[in-house]
């Protein structure tokens, strides 16, 4: 089965019902992106398809066949990182850092929809990312950076 992964042609041998958290982890070394419940409802294993934050434990590979995969590792490009990591270092946004990449990814798809989120908005987006360590208040204040951080890249780009 062919998978772009990260802008990468991959091919993969998996059943088309395996998770395809495990094929990232297991078959492509990709780490990650975190195994948490294997429900689907704590977040540490969100990537995005297709520009979408899903759940990677609960989608099958072959529905990801085709589609854009986007993870963790993906985010960084050129050797900069991507606003959301930058942003999350300045907060000093992580304790155990477990979750933070599930955190990292539907933030990324948040502010892709909406650039300049409210603090509800936020908290609705983040509601299914679970944080053992309770970092909700500096994660928060990771998206409203970002958000700043991407807002000044682009008044850059304009001058």
């Amino acid at each position: 089965m062919k998978l772009s992964i990260n802008g990468n042609a991959v091919e993969v041998s998996a059943a088309a019902d395996t998770p395809l958290l495990w094929v990232l982890r297991d078959d492509l070394g990709l780490t990650g992106t975190k195994f948490g419940c294997g429900l689907g409802l704590c977040g540490a294993c969100t990537v995005h398809l297709d520009g979408e934050a899903v759940r990677s434990c609960q989608t099958p590979v072959g529905l990801a066949a085709g589609r854009s995969i986007t993870t963790i590792e993906g985010l960084a490009t050129g050797g900069k990182l991507h606003n959301v990591q930058q942003a999350w270092i300045e907060q000093d946004v992580v304790q155990c850092g477990y979750c933070q990449s599930g955190q990292i990814m539907t933030t990324t798809a948040l502010l892709r929809k909406n650039p300049h989120p409210t603090d509800a908005q936020i908290d609705e987006a983040l509601a299914g990312n679970i944080c053992r360590c309770g970092t909700y208040e500096k994660i928060r204040a990771g998206v409203h950076r970002a958000a700043e951080l991407a807002a000044s890249g682009a008044k850059k780009g304009t001058e």
